[in-house]
């Protein structure tokens, strides 16, 4: 009853901020960007919800957890600082003013117009669309073991479905504001929950010095358990290096940049975003480090690391129970909306539009109409693959949610972050790092669905270990290949740069309650 009637509570606030959000989305910039007028807190909070979901809450804390134990924590501390923090203060300003002076609105329409090439813009366009339905598939994988424990009757499929429709209505109703005030609201619950869960798992094992303690020493355990860096610190470094960096090339999260309101918010949302994702990231990876203290059966030898948060949380009482499914409700709801409105807007945008308007212009209303068919899609899309991959067990589609990440980081990160701030950035660079990042994906994907192997190649093997390997050497190979192919082909670069980089040399009169000065001398 607790649990049901937290749901309700939960829904009935969703559908209500899609509703009073409609006024903000009568228009394409007001529908996908909230009129880039989006404040500190809403950004801030947008920006760490698309980032944890579920998959980080169920899957990777409790695989990592109990893979490197309480040293899992670094990936928590990583994701803060090198995922939130470095994105804020080496992206964050020079996104916000360059893709208003290019009137970008999405990441492909960045290429695009930075690069004056429509062909890169379809092409990052298709890349995104490819890549994002397996990566918000994903995203309804950790509800079924809660959802199972908390309602054993009901099917995972009727759980996914809710789940969908909802997000679908939110997003359909209310735009990017609706999407931005509801991740400030999940956001709140996320941060409640994720301390209140710890509390209590503490508590139940005695408090923090006897769980560390049992950790060290237990059946399940050992000292490496309790250790500094774990029991595997190459791979962690790995861990942290792919969940973390990825951020920077993600287009649901760099987009966030576009919305922001002004230079006071940017500042401001550094410093909240760092911080939610400090509590949050870091809360989530510490808990998970306690899983050895549990029986999780033979999960682990099956390799379902699914199974050990929900198996953690079991044996707590009922409001621990309805509060974590309304976090992770949360965290998958407010990263599914990112994605499905991401997605939609890019496929409209970037891919519909310019095809189509090479023999008649498209008028806004088309455009919008566009883009809610195709969050429509794409939620439909993402949630038959999950109630497929959850009853099939296919591993085509496995292996693809897991290459996902990678691919898109790998192929975007370089030269999104060359191109805001290198004026020799080529096109011919853009193609090689679009080639290289899903080459390398596509290569893993083979490799892990075994048409082939390189087992026998001792640098290939430690590069394709698995996709968090080969998602790292994505995006360093990109940061690499990037200025050494630009600066081989400036044939290809373009010719309008100095035009598109006085954005950043532009003068702004402002009153002095927004900037320190010298008065005039009398």
């Amino acid at each position: 009853m607790i649990i049901t009637l937290l749901l309700i509570v939960f829904f009935a606030v969703m559908i209500g901020i899609g509703i009073y959000a409609r006024k903000h989305s009568t228009d394409v910039g007001g529908f996908v960007l909230g009129g880039r007028s989006i404040g500190p807190w809403l950004t801030a909070f947008a920006f760490g919800t698309s980032y944890f979901s579920a998959v980080i809450f169920v899957g990777y804390a409790g695989q990592f957890g109990w893979n490197f134990g309480l040293a899992s924590t670094w990936i928590g501390l990583g994701n803060a600082f090198i995922g939130s923090l470095l994105p804020w203060v080496i992206l964050g300003r020079r996104t916000r003013v360059m893709t208003q002076h290019l009137g970008a609105k999405t990441m492909p329409d960045f290429f695009g117009e930075r690069f004056g090439s429509t062909k890169l813009k379809i092409a990052a366009s298709a890349i995104t669309f490819i890549f994002l339905i397996p990566y918000t598939a994903s995203l309804y994988n950790g509800l079924s073991r809660l959802f199972a424990m908390a309602y054993p009757g009901v099917d995972y499929s009727v759980c996914v479905i809710i789940m969908a429709v909802l997000t679908g209505v939110y997003v359909l109703l209310g735009g990017y504001v609706a999407t931005a005030i509801n991740d400030f609201v999940q956001g709140i619950i996320m941060l409640i929950g994720i301390v209140a869960v710890i509390g209590a798992v503490l508590a139940d094992n005695g408090g923090l010095m006897s769980a560390m303690e049992q950790l060290a020493t237990g059946e399940n355990g050992g000292w490496e358990y309790a250790s500094f860096l774990g029991a595997d610190p190459m791979f962690l470094l790995f861990v942290v290096l792919l969940t973390s960096l990825g951020t920077w090339g993600l287009p649901q999260m760099v987009n966030k940049f576009y919305a922001i309101k002004d230079e006071d918010a940017i500042k401001k949302g550094t410093v909240i975003s760092t911080v939610f994702a400090l509590i949050v990231a870091g809360g989530c990876y510490f808990l998970g480090g306690f899983g050895r203290l549990y029986d999780v059966g033979d999960a682990v030898s099956i390799g379902d690391f699914d199974a050990i948060i929900p198996t953690m949380l079991s044996t707590l009482s009922p409001v621990i129970i309805g509060i974590v499914i309304v976090l992770v409700l949360s965290a998958s709801m407010s990263t599914l909306s990112s994605l499905v409105l991401t997605s939609s807007s890019t496929v409209t945008l970037d891919f519909i539009v310019p095809l189509s308007e090479k023999k008649k212009s498209m008028s806004e209303k088309t455009k919008m109409l566009l883009i809610r068919s195709f969050i429509v899609v794409f939620i439909v899309i993402s949630a038959v693959i999950a109630i497929m991959q959850y009853h099939s067990k296919n591993m085509l589609i496995a292996q693809m949610m897991g290459v996902s990440w990678g691919a898109l980081a790998g192929a975007f990160l370089a030269p999104f972050l060359y191109g805001l701030y290198w004026k020799k950035t080529t096109r011919a660079a853009v193609v090689t790092s679009f080639v290289f990042g899903v080459g390398m994906e596509i290569a893993q994907l083979l490799i892990s669905m075994k048409v082939f192997s390189v087992a026998n190649i001792p640098v290939l093997s430690f590069v394709f270990k698995n996709s968090l390997y080969s998602g790292v050497f994505a995006m360093l190979g990109g940061l690499i290949l990037v200025p050494l192919v630009s600066l081989i082909t400036q044939k290809t670069a373009p010719k309008n740069t100095d035009g598109i980089f006085a954005c950043y040399q532009r003068t702004a009169m402002v009153t002095v309650t927004d900037s320190l000065g010298e008065e005039e001398k009398k």
